[in-house]
């Protein structure tokens, strides 16, 4: 586990826009199943969520559509709540940084650590956009 110190502004990256911190299995569960879209994001202390996964998704949201809930798990951190979202991520092998977009509880998109690992933020925010379009 990383000192709270450390993740603190990693989180801060997304609770301040408005992401919600899941950090039980019962919190992961009930806001993957509420009606609408759900982006979870699940951060990490490595470089790719820095410079690619939590700047893309930010810039995600400045979409006319966009997801109705916004959460988000921290890896290495939040260890329960992140091993529950991802086992809504299955068929997807664990990743860290991963995103996933849910509709009503369904996963119906998912980017994960070798779709972010060394692609600029623009490109995530991009592909993001792309799936709130068909699915928001």
């Amino acid at each position: 586990m990383y000192p709270a110190e450390l993740v603190k502004p990693m989180r801060e990256d997304l609770t301040n826009v408005g992401f919600e911190e899941l950090q039980t299995t019962d919190a992961v569960d009930n806001a993957i199943a509420k009606e609408g879209t759900t982006l979870v994001v699940v951060n990490s202390v490595c470089g790719c969520a820095a410079a690619n996964a939590r700047p893309g998704a930010r810039m995600s949201l400045e979409n006319a559509k966009r997801p109705t809930n916004l959460v988000t798990v921290f890896a290495g951190v939040d260890t329960e709540a992140t091993n529950q979202a991802r086992q809504h991520m299955i068929p997807f092998p664990p990743s860290s940084p991963s995103i996933a977009l849910f509709k009503d509880g369904e996963l119906v998109h998912m980017l994960e650590r070798h779709h972010i690992e060394g692609r600029p933020a623009e490109l995530i925010a991009e592909n993001l956009t792309d799936a709130y379009n068909e699915y928001c």
